[in-house]
């Protein structure tokens, strides 16, 4: 296990999602701790640490909470050149996410944001993403998920 991994407060309480990490080459690592801290910090921000719980869904770490829709993340071998965060796909998430940050983001479908393993993370139009995701249920109602108010 690295340092990154047990660094608090965000060390791994799951070791099924610890042990995905350590599998991503070291490269790769250092950009999903990057982005997993992100989710983290803002899920922490939004809707409080005993709210959040991570695990892995489809093999994939997951962080879920009652209030929002679930994030999963992920980078593949078979598409090396980038990672990404993938949202479920019959929410309006992604589509909002595109109406916002056309210009910003990269889209696969109605399911994930891309990001290319060698460009700095736009992290305050990702934990943006974020904070509407994992307060959808709330937001679902409103015209872009009601994305310059607080709900």
């Amino acid at each position: 296990m690295t340092k990154l991994m047990e660094m608090e407060p965000y060390a791994f309480t799951d070791r099924s999602v610890a042990a995905v990490f350590a599998a991503y080459p070291e490269t790769v690592q250092t950009k999903l701790f990057a982005l997993r801290q992100l989710i983290l910090e803002t899920a922490y921000s939004v809707v409080g640490s005993e709210h959040v719980t991570e695990t892995l869904k489809w093999g994939e770490p997951s962080y879920l909470c009652l209030t929002g829709s679930t994030v999963r993340m992920d980078w593949k071998p078979k598409s090396p050149a980038h990672y990404a965060l993938y949202f479920h796909c019959q929410t309006t998430l992604v589509e909002t996410f595109r109406e916002l940050y056309r210009d910003e983001l990269r889209f696969d479908g109605k399911r994930a944001v891309l990001f290319d393993i060698d460009r700095e993370l736009p992290a305050t139009i990702v934990a943006h993403c974020l904070e509407l995701a994992f307060t959808y249920h709330q937001r679902k109602h409103l015209p872009l998920l009601g994305a310059f108010q607080e709900v």
